[in-house]
């Protein structure tokens, strides 16, 4: 691997990039002597390596003079400077709160003084000192944005026409990995670096990071390399396991382990379920100027965290079984869990299209989230957007600020029917926006790679053809409970009754009176709790996921007699 270079002129210019999302402020004085308490200041000399890109960071650098380099591996293996920060700057993005491996490297190019702090000290300080929380996470989220949307990380290889592609790319992009995806099918970079790294295309899947190849990774073989905490078989009992890491599940994960509650929250993919993939919330109290639902999950993760909850991703759950009080929970990799209580969060599966031929596009051209990945592939467009939620109008807005039309196909009349008034408003009077009503996607062609979608309107049968590289589907979701057949009481939509819906109970195979009528949220299973879309009868919306989750936590109190 090439060594960093950096001539004065270069670092001149680097550090004094214009700052435009507050991804690289200054400490003030007062915040310097803050970490320092429970830090070291150390003397660092020209060439000497602070942090090593696929290593952990277990230290906060913070610089006090001299200047720090930080780079990305590019595809041929050599560093590039990203970023030269010199006194009052600090080193670090998203993943080194979070225990991940650093992303970067950060190599000291006019020696000078760094203080370094213990990364579970500057941990505590983001959950405790308000100014210093703000600054520190407003600028690792913006610098986790930067590295996903200018494509750096570990790379995956693999053709589009692969599952297993598929499902990688999915598992990065859900948790916010920074990463690039080279088509074995269409790109020539593709098979060069399998080359040089003496791979196969029999190989691929594989994901390369630093000069690790690993073969078609599990998930939770690539969550384990990046440094995602993934399940073991838990020794002992946790007082509540929460299953699933959307608003719901993470908002009874906040407040469980904030009562004291010993809190296991596992998750099948990734932390902020459906709202994690929207671009913006605009509409969730306390943040006025919006915020990204992939923002909003890190923060609510780092919370849980702060209070003690132990989050697991690649967490899958097939099995629940109770008995005499006690819930034993089984992963698919085997693990099992115990809990005196649960909380269900598991949330819904996306719907897709009935359109021939439209699985062959997926994860290449069609998607179900609008997020920074997923508009770094589409261009200019045009682009198609079916649905009339808010997910759906969200997207639409968007994804207008960066191509030159946005179609928004819809069944019915008009978006009043299921889009807040705020979203219809935004959308409508977008002038690169153009609403289809009484309008269905028919057709998906292209070669190889999605190309041309044809769309038709339901009242005169005419058919317009949009040459487009996305189509984004928002038309609603199921309920992800397939696993819970037997184990707690469903309605005929798979949907979970909790409360009075749940106060009979069929799932032994005959109708059994529970002790007591059920708790508002709790389901056909004593001890067992469903909340959030995965509810039957709640409201699909962000903030009421998030007061189920909470509430629940109150009935778990009363459930223990506490």
């Amino acid at each position: 691997m090439s060594e960093v270079t950096v001539d004065q002129r270069e670092s001149s210019a680097l550090a004094e990039t214009p700052d435009v999302y507050g991804a690289y402020p200054r400490l003030s004085d007062d915040q310097i002597a803050t970490l320092e308490t429970g830090g070291a200041r150390r003397t660092v000399g020209t060439g000497e390596t602070l942090v090593r890109e696929g290593e952990r960071a277990d230290y906060f650098f913070a610089i006090l003079a001299g200047k720090v380099a930080v780079s990305t591996t590019d595809d041929a293996g050599n560093r590039r400077v990203r970023r030269v920060h010199g006194a009052r700057r600090f080193l670090g993005e998203l993943g080194d709160l979070e225990g991940q491996a650093a992303f970067y490297t950060a190599e000291v190019v006019e020696p000078g003084e760094v203080l370094l702090v213990p990364t579970e000290r500057v941990r505590d300080l983001v959950a405790h000192d308000q100014a210093l929380s703000d600054l520190i996470l407003r600028a690792y989220l913006w610098r986790r944005s930067l590295l996903i949307q200018d494509g750096f990380g570990f790379r995956i290889i693999g053709s589009c026409y692969s599952p297993d592609t598929v499902r990688l790319r999915e598992f990065a992009a859900r948790n916010r990995l920074p990463h690039r995806w080279f088509d074995l099918e269409r790109d020539p970079q593709a098979e060069r670096l399998l080359q040089r790294f003496g791979v196969t295309a029999q190989d691929t899947p594989v994901v390369i990071w630093g000069g690790a190849v690993l073969r078609n990774p599990t998930n939770a073989e690539l969550a384990r390399r990046v440094g995602l905490p993934v399940p073991d078989t838990a020794a002992g009992e946790s007082d509540v396991v929460v299953v699933g890491a959307g608003p719901a599940g993470l908002g009874a994960s906040v407040y469980a382990a904030s009562d004291g509650l010993t809190t296991a929250t596992m998750e099948r993919i990734a932390t902020g379920g459906q709202a994690g993939t929207s671009s913006r919330i605009e509409n969730y109290l306390g943040f006025p100027g919006g915020i990204s639902g992939g923002d909003l999950a890190e923060r609510a993760a780092l919370q849980a965290a702060k209070f003690g909850a132990r989050i697991s991703v690649s967490a899958e759950i097939i099995r629940l079984e109770s008995s005499d009080g006690q819930h034993q929970l089984t992963t698919a990799d085997g693990a099992t869990l115990v809990a005196r209580a649960v909380v269900l969060a598991t949330g819904a599966r996306y719907r897709k299209l009935a359109v021939p031929g439209i699985e062959s596009f997926e994860g290449d051209g069609v998607y179900y989230a609008a997020t920074v990945q997923e508009a770094l592939v589409c261009g200019t467009g045009p682009v198609v957007i079916v649905g009339g939620g808010n997910s759906a109008g969200q997207a639409a807005v968007f994804l207008a600020e960066r191509v030159s039309r946005v179609y928004v196909v819809i069944r019915g009349e008009n978006l009043s029917e299921s889009m807040s008034r705020y979203l219809i408003e935004q959308v409508e009077r977008h002038p690169r926006v153009t609403i289809r009503s009484c309008t269905e996607v028919r057709e998906v062609h292209g070669d190889q790679k999605l190309g041309e979608v044809v769309i038709e309107d339901n009242r005169t049968g005419e058919r317009q053809s949009i040459q487009t590289r996305a189509l984004f589907v928002f038309i609603g979701a199921d309920p992800h409970t397939s696993w819970l057949d037997g184990a707690v009481q469903l309605d005929d939509r798979g949907f979970i009754p909790t409360g009075p819906a749940a106060l009979y109970s069929d799932v032994a195979g005959s109708q059994t009176r529970n002790p007591r009528q059920p708790m508002t949220l709790e389901t056909s299973r004593p001890g067992v709790f469903a909340v959030g879309d995965v509810r039957s009868g709640s409201v699909k919306r962000v903030s009421s996921a998030v007061g189920e989750g909470a509430m629940a936590v109150r009935q778990v109190h009363e459930y223990f007699g506490t």
